[in-house]
């Protein structure tokens, strides 16, 4: 997996629901070395920290593989990399094969796969439109947020190299689908509860199903 681009996101007032808000998900490529901090990625803006940064979700990163298939259902936006939010834009990131836990080496950083990324209204004001909610559930390759283990820099150029793979075989891609669906996989749930990878909130929560 390669890194296209690092993004970064400058605080950027939007209207919603007749109020002004302050949003980090407008953000673009930068030509320098981004700096992964245990919480959050340093200069990044990050509005509210009830539902992004943190130990759990101090970067995001998005397929650039994706790009395709949404300019194809977006063709009259102005594109670039970080239009998901995504912190690190990367080639051959595979949802349906990395598993949670995952630890990767990429620039000076070391990471693990964490969680993926649930979509919010703010996806839907930089696309134009909150029906990408919807069909960003729908489409099932939704990038995936993860830990620092070691703070670092990464840039543009860089490649994710795998140091060590999670000995749970719960993938991003799986677990997104257990959060959706009505009818929880049994096998994945119980592979999600005993994964600690994943924050203990979210393991909580999926217990009622069991």
């Amino acid at each position: 997996m390669k890194v296209i681009a690092a993004n970064i996101g400058k605080p950027t007032v939007i209207q919603w629901k007749g109020k002004e808000e302050i949003t980090g998900i407008f953000k673009y490529p930068v030509t320098k070395a981004i700096e992964l901090g245990t919480e959050v990625v340093a200069n990044d803006t990050v509005a509210n920290r009830a539902v992004h940064g943190g130990e759990y979700k101090a970067c995001y990163l998005f397929s650039a593989d994706e790009y395709t298939y949404w300019k194809n259902l977006y063709p009259d936006l102005s594109w670039d990399w970080g239009m998901f939010g995504e912190n690190l834009s990367v080639q051959d990131l595979d949802e349906a094969s990395i598993r949670i836990g995952n630890v990767y080496k990429v620039g000076s950083a070391l990471v693990q796969i964490s969680q993926p990324r649930e979509p919010c209204y703010k996806l839907g004001v930089r696309f134009g439109s909150q029906g990408i909610i919807q069909q960003f559930i729908d489409r099932g390759y939704p990038g995936t947020y993860v830990r620092i283990l070691q703070k670092g820099n990464v840039k543009a150029g860089d490649h994710l190299e795998l140091i060590e793979e999670a000995d749970n075989p719960l993938t991003i891609q799986q677990f997104y689908q257990l959060l959706f669906s009505r009818e929880k996989d049994k096998q994945h749930l119980k592979l999600a509860i005993e994964n600690t990878a994943l924050p203990e909130a979210k393991r909580e929560k999926l217990k009622r199903w069991l």
